[in-house]
């Protein structure tokens, strides 16, 4: 059978639904319905100032489209089934079909006292914005889309899709007064055709602080508008009204914390801090370089200050025989630092997961069909990585992670994950830089050539061995951070090497041709790769207080 042949059956049993296009994906191990007592979290729905909301995540599928997207699978719309008695649908959600179907909108309630502005009223008609019916591609039937026009003072947060040329009843959606509305972004691609694109939406503004509130719908606009036509909503609540307790921090650890393993060939392992303090580090001050001075176990004689001036740094123990054994790291010791903190107006908790490396060996470059180790280029003293739990506040959840990837990272829906032991999601260490992937794979930077191999091993970590370090929303409950934790300056010395020097050694192994492929991979390393200051730890990242890029 060749391979369009293979396309096409696929896509015949898809829309006969005798195996389901995207696929329902729940969690390997039940969610509990009893975390530990005590404030609102988990508790089904969240209150955003006279506007109840709860997560709608059994859908009702309207239509699908079986080419073009991610994969050139297509895409598929739904709508909220199931729907508490009292709440109203906001939009319908959409999602590729290239993966489980693993989504959410919310639904609201009116629960405000104000009856002469309600929270929630109806449209006053709908524009249609796109429609299928002219369109030579293989779908369900034509699919109209609707966005519907808010009264005055109220704005639409979501669109409504229906299979015929008729206009939705006036009573399908609620629009939002406009305060408890907030500005939204386009993210991730959903799918497109002749210039017009379906797109999910988050919070232009998000962060620890930000009240934006993702609705889980999506846009379907002309892709030249640069705005969207829709909003997100806005908590005009206390954003850690929501939030996880510390006992019920300690109980999505214990379900939720990921298991790293680290590459078959990797030599650069992970430590605790406490390790690589209590092994030699040293603490170096600007002008008195022939007197570093030992750091104590938990960083107490770091300087606190929040200045990041080129002062002072850390590096490794002096002599050389410690330097290489503390190069390698300590597994055995290595464990997370944990920091939890509010997102999206407080629907959800973030858990960031930081792992200390005290080495980060060099970068491995692929020329056509060679690979390259770049030598002295990508090493460097001290390395923070780090994976995000999203979790939602709703019901406990676990929606994303994230995966710190160099200057970057990405993030992945549950359904994208391996899990093992329940719930506890799998990722991969890439060999010798770090960086944090989902599977195992040759995984290539940027599509400049940089290998991020990562493959199961025998070495692996739990982060479910953890020290909280900060959690800055909990009150009653008071997180004292490591001293550590305040140092902001350098984890390692400025690296002083000529990059063509460097080059030319790499270059005279490699045919003339291949030279300026090289080169060309080098100019275009990413800071984090191409490194000749020691990096800065966690507090000093924007993700701190700010989402992940």
């Amino acid at each position: 059978m060749t391979k369009r042949r293979k396309t096409n059956l696929w896509k015949i049993i898809q829309k006969n639904q005798a195996l389901p296009i995207n696929s329902i994906f729940k969690l390997p191990a039940p969610v509990t319905n009893s975390w530990p007592p005590g404030g609102n979290f988990a508790s089904g729905t969240i209150d955003l100032g006279g506007l109840q909301v709860c997560e709608a995540s059994t859908f009702n599928k309207v239509w699908g489209t079986y080419g073009g997207g991610p994969d050139d699978q297509g895409f598929s719309i739904f709508e909220p089934s199931g729907v508490p008695k009292g709440f109203s649908m906001l939009g319908s959600y959409s999602q590729p079909n290239n993966k489980p179907l693993f989504g959410y909108v919310l639904v609201a309630k009116d629960v405000s006292t104000n009856t002469s502005n309600p929270s929630l009223k109806q449209p006053l008609d709908y524009t249609l914005v796109w429609n299928s019916a002219s369109l030579e591609i293989d779908q369900d039937g034509p699919i109209y889309v609707w966005l519907p026009i808010a009264p005055n003072g109220y704005k639409a947060v979501g669109h409504v899709v229906t299979t015929t040329p008729t206009k939705p009843s006036l009573e399908k959606i609620m629009c939002v007064r406009l305060d408890l509305t907030d500005q939204c972004e386009t993210n991730s691609f959903i799918w497109d055709s002749d210039n017009f694109n379906f797109l999910d939406v988050r919070p232009s503004n998000r962060g620890i602080q930000a009240p934006g509130v993702r609705v889980g719908t999506f846009v379907a606009q002309n892709a030249s508008l640069n705005s969207p036509s829709i909003a997100c909503l806005r908590n005009t609540n206390a954003i850690p009204k929501y939030m996880p307790n510390l006992p019920q921090i300690k109980a999505i650890l214990q379900v939720y914390s990921p298991v790293m393993s680290l590459h078959p060939d990797e030599e650069f392992f992970p430590s605790s801090v406490e390790w690589f303090f209590s092994n030699g580090a040293l603490l170096y001050k600007k002008g008195q370089e022939s007197s570093p001075v030992p750091i104590s176990p938990n960083g107490a004689n770091l300087p606190q200050d929040p200045n990041d001036d080129g002062a002072y740094w850390v590096d490794l123990p002096a002599d050389s025989t410690n330097k290489d054994r503390v190069k390698k790291g300590d597994l055995k010791s290595a464990i997370s630092y944990v920091h939890v903190k509010p997102m999206l107006g407080g629907t959800f908790t973030d858990i960031s997961m930081w792992v200390f490396y005290p080495f980060n060996g060099a970068a491995r470059a692929i020329v056509d069909f060679l690979t390259i180790d770049l030598g002295k280029i990508g090493e460097h003293v001290g390395d923070w990585e780090h994976v995000t739990l999203r979790v939602s506040n709703f019901n406990g959840e676990l929606k994303h992670v994230y995966f710190s990837q160099h200057r970057k990272g990405a993030w992945f829906d549950s359904s994208q994950l391996e899990f093992q032991s329940g719930n506890k999601p799998l990722y991969y260490s890439s060999l010798h830089a770090h960086a944090s992937y989902p599977h195992a794979a040759r995984n290539i930077t940027d599509k400049i050539g940089i290998r991020n191999d990562t493959a199961m091993s025998d070495s692996v970590m739990d982060l479910g061995a953890f020290q909280l370090v900060s959690a800055e929303y909990l009150v009653s409950d008071v997180v004292e951070p490591p001293p550590w934790l305040n140092y902001f300056r350098e984890w390692g010395p400025k690296i002083y090497y000529n990059v063509d020097e460097e080059l030319k050694k790499l270059e005279k192994f490699l045919p003339g041709k291949l030279k300026s492929t090289l080169e060309n991979i080098v100019k275009n390393l990413p800071s984090e790769v191409l490194r000749q200051e020691g990096p800065t730890g966690p507090k000093v990242k924007d993700s701190w207080s700010g989402d992940e890029r």
